[in-house]
């Protein structure tokens, strides 16, 4: 049963303006530093920035480094009428996790995960944030027997568990992706995360965030899974693109591939009242020709094709739809979503 209307909030992270570097290519857009994309964010109708530890101070800093450098980006961010979403280690990217980071068979990387993990929690704290992401990028093999995948599973229970001791307030997400960079993940999908939730110390601080492409690179209907974490509530976030196929991550602009299963998503968060639970992120790339003037553009499409969206899923028939189901008439309700959608 549809909500009443709300009023939706939205976020992007800095990394989606990017310089277009792939792994078969150089950058083809100069950088721009971060306190110029900060400045974009309300001119494109953002009012949330999606963050990770190091985008607001360097990893190696320490306690009185950090401090400082945290008050700027926040004076930045106040200055801009910004908030920060939440806050994400970047585990993946450090020498000592290229085994895994929670769940590394050295004991040195999963303490250096731990530390990390923790900083980034005191760094949402400073900024005010309550939300910590985490992306288990590493976590997984590239062949089985490499470690024990039960051991992993408490291992990470155990990271999370320590997370959760640090900070009573805050809350935890999971951001689960079946490949890539590792060939095969650990909590593959949000169903398994789900599960790991509730063997936490606080399984009503654990939830998920779900991006589009790695529910579709799972196989799955992201708008399935969004409406599973629903029905728990725990969706406390989503990364909305879109992807095509089930080939690497490519974060295109939302809707852009399959407009059908763009709507569907949209469907079920309003539905949900999604708009009084959490933020709506993208997580998007500007196609690698963009030039650089247009580096901006990927995003303001997106957040168009979510309010063209949002307008198509506030105005259908929902008797017409509850009449059609009773019938088992589904050939018609099909014909009548398309129709819907191409303005019909």
């Amino acid at each position: 049963m549809a909500k009443k209307s709300g009023t939706y909030r939205f976020s992007f992270g800095p990394w989606n303006i990017s310089t277009g570097a792939d792994p078969f290519g150089p950058p083809v857009r100069k950088e721009v530093a971060f306190a110029k994309k900060i400045r974009v964010y309300k001119q494109l109708g953002f009012d949330y920035v999606q963050l990770h530890d190091d985008d607001v101070v360097p990893a190696d800093w320490d306690a009185t480094q950090t401090a400082r450098g945290v008050a700027k980006v926040k004076q930045l961010l106040d200055g801009e009428g910004l908030k920060g979403e939440f806050i994400a280690p970047r585990l993946w990217e450090d020498p000592r996790t290229i085994d895994g980071a929670y769940t590394a068979n050295s004991s040195a990387a999963r303490r250096y995960a731990r530390d990390r993990s923790r900083r980034a929690i005191d760094i949402a704290n400073m900024l005010g944030i309550d939300l910590i992401v985490l992306w288990p990028a590493r976590e997984g093999t590239y062949i089985r027997e490499a470690k024990d995948p039960q051991a992993s599973m408490e291992l990470f229970v155990e990271a999370i568990d320590d997370m959760l001791a640090h900070d009573p307030k805050i809350r935890i997400v999971g951001e689960m992706k079946p490949n890539e960079p590792m060939d095969q993940a650990y909590c593959p999908s949000v169903g398994h995360f789900m599960g790991l939730c509730y063997r936490t110390a606080a399984p009503h601080r654990v939830g998920v965030l779900i991006e589009s492409a790695h529910s579709i690179l799972a196989g799955l209907d992201p708008s399935d899974d969004m409406a599973y974490a629903l029905w728990h509530g725990k969706l406390w976030g989503v990364h909305l693109n879109d992807q095509n196929g089930l080939k690497y991550d490519q974060d295109k602009t939302f809707g852009s591939v399959d407009l059908r299963r763009a709507f569907n998503q949209v469907w079920v968060l309003d539905r949900a009242g999604y708009f009084d639970i959490g933020v709506v992120g993208l997580d998007i790339k500007a196609m690698r020709t963009t030039k650089q003037a247009d580096e901006t553009k990927h995003l303001a499409n997106s957040l168009r094709m979510f309010h063209h969206l949002l307008r198509a899923v506030r105005a259908v028939d929902n008797q017409r739809i509850d009449e059609l189901r009773q019938a088992r008439d589904y050939e018609a309700l099909e014909l009548y979503i398309l129709e819907h959608l191409m303005g019909g």
